[in-house]
């Protein structure tokens, strides 16, 4: 069984009803709207953060649900949803996981309109249904993934990103949001506000790892359907890269940034920044921090009785830095 079914597991039920009720919760009078939404549904992902709301809520509550956790993952998939759909027009990208993105088939202006339905559609399920604490807990995450994204547009332009910046801008781009689903899950049951925040605080230990992975399949040997030094090309400052410039000579530090800033189309250029980092520890010292968030997420789940639903999240954990792509 593979990794993402064997998590799915002990809440494969609630999965299963969540598909249609997250169908139901983009539904609109506008045959076009439909169509779209239609089309995104067809094409979903492994969605993973739907499952992280079902099953921190399960293990903090001994097994409990509530209607309110069934919102709570339509939510956080209709807002992270609106994300994507903006995100693929402002990075002018015609594919999303192997299909034609929505601008792609249908123009920018539909792709930023159908996100703003997403992003409002999110919002008025909780609106109507009063579940305010869930809606400050997704107002954060999408407030800092906008201020992590801006930073990092920022940041880029002069190649001055500090390690420190660099897990800011990473904790807002893509933490933030794992760590909304896993305070919606705990706050979905009626956790108390201690539970909910060490809850968002696993989300963005297990978002960092999640991040810091991805940073690191730009420098694999391995064929992971994704081609190696795509964030060298996008002058991406990641970690490997950040740990390198820090630790080597002023010339060769000229070096690099030159080749990332002037020479990030040059195939063969680019070869040798990847395999300079990878002489030069930064591999190594990435995969290090990566494993201390595994380990911090890890260690906040150690005060949780055993349960199916913990052991999934165990699962979790270990597939996000193990994962192949």
């Amino acid at each position: 069984m593979k990794p993402v079914e064997l998590i799915k597991l002990p809440i494969k039920n609630e999965m299963d009803l969540f598909e249609e009720k997250f169908k139901e919760s983009m539904l609109s009078k506008v045959p076009l709207l439909n169509r779209i939404t239609y089309y995104i549904v067809r094409r979903k992902g492994k969605q993973m953060r739907p499952m992280f709301v079902f099953l921190v809520a399960k293990m903090v509550s001994k097994g409990g649900f509530d209607e309110r956790t069934y919102r709570g993952a339509s939510v956080v998939e209709l807002i992270h949803t609106a994300t994507l759909v903006h995100d693929d027009v402002v990075d002018d990208s015609n594919r999303r996981r192997g299909f034609f993105s929505i601008n792609a088939l249908w123009k920018n202006k539909i792709g930023v309109l159908v996100g703003d339905f997403l992003l409002s559609k999110g919002l008025l399920l909780s609106i109507d249904n009063e579940d305010f604490d869930l809606l400050k807990l997704i107002s954060i995450a999408v407030r800092e993934m906008s201020e992590g994204e801006l930073l990092q547009i920022e940041k880029a332009r002069k190649l001055d990103i500090t390690e420190e910046v660099y897990f800011e801008i990473i904790r807002k781009k893509t933490a933030t949001l794992i760590a909304a689903c896993c305070g919606i899950g705990a706050a979905s049951v009626g956790a108390n506000n201690d539970t909910v925040q060490q809850m968002r605080k696993f989300g963005e230990y297990i978002g960092v790892a999640f991040q810091i992975k991805d940073d690191l399949f730009d420098y694999s040997d391995e064929k992971i359907g994704k081609p190696t030094g795509i964030d060298i090309k996008e002058q991406k400052m990641t970690l490997p890269l950040i740990y390198t410039l820090n630790n080597c000579s002023k010339e060769e530090k000229s070096w690099l940034i030159n080749s990332v800033k002037k020479h990030n189309k040059d195939k063969k250029r680019v070869k040798e920044v990847i395999a300079f980092v990878k002489q030069n520890g930064g591999i190594e010292y990435t995969t290090t921090k990566m494993l201390d968030y595994k380990n911090k997420a890890i260690a906040i789940l150690e005060s949780y009785p055993a349960s199916e639903y913990k052991k999934s999240l165990l699962t979790m954990i270990e597939y996000v830095v193990e994962r192949k792509i």
